[in-house]
Formats: C-alpha cells, sequence, structure tokens
C-alpha cells in the first residue's frame, strides 16, 4: 500500500471518529441549551408586576396563559433539540465529506449515481421528523384558534398610529378609548420607553377574553401582538379577526404592532393591566364616566356569527 493511501486512511479514520464524537454530544448540547431556553427572566431584571423584555435576555418571556405556556413548552423542547440535532449532524457530515473525499485522500471517486437505500433513508427520516413536529403543532393550533366561551368581550381597532379599545354595553361596558404612546420626552421613572400608554387596557384576571380585532376602514394593516399572551392576530381593514386570551395572574404585559404599517409603526405599543375581578369592577364604574363622551355607538359583532379568520 503506497504511503499517500496509509495516510489518507488514517485521516479518514481520524475524522470519522472525531464526527462521531460530535453527532454524539449534539444530544449533550441540545439539553444544555434546552435548559438555557427555560430560563426565564427573574424577579429582579423586570419592573415588579410588569412583563416586558429585560437587558441581555435570552429566553423569551414569562408566558401569562396556558397557550404562551404551551407555545414555549413546543418551542423550548420539542423544536429546540431537533434543530441542534439536525445542525450538528450535517455540520459533522460536511467536514467528513470535505476531508474523507478530497482529491489527496480519494484520487479515484467513485461513479456510483444511485443507492436506494440512501434515498429512502434521507425521504423517510425528514418526513418522520416533520410527523412528529405535526402533531403537537396541529393540537396546539387548534387551541389557539377555537375560542372557548368567552366571559368577556373587547374590541379591538388599529388605527394611525394608536389603538382603540372598546367595551361592549352589555357587558357594563358601553365606551370606547383610544390608547397613544406617553410622551418619550417628559416620560416619567416608572414608566417604560415606547411601551406604556396614556390608557391602558384593562381586563380580569382568570377570566376568558375573546377580542374582536379589525382595523379603521381607511386604515392600514396592523398586527395586534402580546408575546406574555401568546396572542398575535392581524387587523385588517374590513375584516374582523378573532383571538382570546386568559391571563393566569396580574399584572402588565406589553406588546407592540409587529406590522410595519407605516412612518409611525415603532409608536403603536399595547399595554394590557390585568387586575382582580374586584378591581376590575371598580375600574369599569370610572372608565364609563371617565369615557362618556367617548359612548356613542358601541357594538360588537355578533359572538354567534362566525367571525372571518386568517
Amino acid at each position: 500500500m503506497r504511503q499517500g493511501q496509509i495516510g489518507a486512511q488514517a485521516r479518514h479514520t481520524i475524522v470519522a471518529r472525531g464526527a462521531a464524537r460530535l453527532a454524539k454530544g449534539a444530544a449533550f448540547v441540545s439539553g444544555l441549551v434546552t435548559t438555557a431556553a427555560f430560563a426565564q427572566v427573574t424577579p429582579d431584571q423586570v419592573t415588579e408586576g410588569m412583563s416586558h423584555s429585560a437587558p441581555g435576555q435570552l429566553s423569551m418571556m414569562q408566558p401569562a396563559t396556558p397557550i404562551a405556556t404551551e407555545m414555549q413548552f413546543f418551542h423550548n423542547v420539542i423544536l429546540l433539540p431537533i434543530i441542534i440535532i439536525i445542525s450538528l449532524f450535517v455540520l459533522a457530515l460536511l467536514v467528513y465529506v470535505v476531508y474523507r473525499f478530497n482529491e489527496t485522500a480519494n484520487p479515484t471517486p467513485s461513479r456510483t449515481t444511485h443507492h436506494t437505500g440512501l434515498e429512502v433513508a434521507w425521504t423517510a427520516v425528514p418526513l418522520m421528523i416533520l410527523v412528529i413536529i405535526a402533531i403537537p403543532s396541529f393540537r396546539l393550533l387548534t387551541r389557539q384558534m377555537t375560542i372557548p366561551t368567552s366571559d368577556m368581550t373587547l374590541k379591538v381597532t388599529g388605527k394611525q398610529w394608536y389603538w382603540t379599545y372598546t367595551y361592549a354595553k352589555d357587558q357594563n361596558g358601553g365606551f370606547e378609548f383610544d390608547s397613544n404612546l406617553l410622551d418619550q420626552e417628559k416620560l416619567p421613572a416608572d414608566k417604560l420607553r415606547l411601551l406604556d400608554v396614556d390608557n391602558e387596557a384593562v381586563v380580569p384576571v382568570g377570566k376568558v377574553v375573546r377580542l374582536q380585532i379589525t382595523a379603521d376602514a381607511v386604515g392600514v394593516i396592523h398586527s395586534f401582538t402580546i408575546p406574555a399572551f401568546g396572542v398575535r392576530m392581524d387587523a385588517v381593514p374590513g375584516r374582523l379577526n378573532e383571538t382570546w386570551f386568559k391571563a393566569d395572574r396580574e399584572g402588565v404585559y406589553y406588546g407592540q404592532c409587529s406590522k410595519l404599517c407605516g412612518k409611525d409603526h415603532a409608536f403603536m405599543p399595547i399595554a394590557f393591566r390585568v387586575v382582580s375581578e374586584k378591581d376590575y369592577q371598580a375600574w369599569l364604574n370610572t372608565a364609563k364616566a371617565k369615557y362618556a363622551s367617548n359612548a356613542g355607538p358601541v357594538t360588537l359583532a355578533d359572538a354567534s356569527i362566525p367571525a372571518q379568520r386568517q
């Protein structure tokens, strides 16, 4: 055997062992990254009673609804390990191919053009992975889109560039108000830049809130997004979309328009304050007096009529 062939075989053995070790380490690294993904923001990183991203945060925002909790579980426990293992496997395969089949190590390349077993494998394995992902994905999507019996309905209208919230009269409301970004040049020390608003939407804790989301008829498309609630729904002029959430703890939860909707897209935040049922009823009484001039014909879509969905 020639010296060059012996050297090529030695390199082949070293690379093959290295690739095998790298593949074995994929599961270990996946476990570490998954653990890091589960690490939530600690209380001292955010303002008490508020839900927002913290400086240097790597994980997702602390979930505040059952749907948001399921979404994070799906990402951290199912998607993330699969992505990491596939990425490391492909990396190991590329390294192996580069060293095993370069011109020096393999001067006479194979003329094989088809390999039945290999073609079946690279078709069947990805298909199985997709099935593993699809089953919990469809279950979660069904839960998101199936609105349970609601305790209250709140209409959200995206305008240029702020939000309008409508509380129905038959639910002890009968008023609506606009929610605008606070003046950033006069922002109080206890308020968050580009997140706090002049009028927060208020909902009770532990109640199913049905959201009817649309946009101003002469406006543009917006996207109503609250990460901690697991809520994201487009607000489209002339179209009524619906979603829901059930907050399981009190606090202030922030979101933003996540659709590039125009010049002030970055300045139309969302702020929801979740309070106890007693505090909510007290707020309703105050709000009806405060926003009495905004009462007008406050109506919501008939809940018995299925709304158009995205």
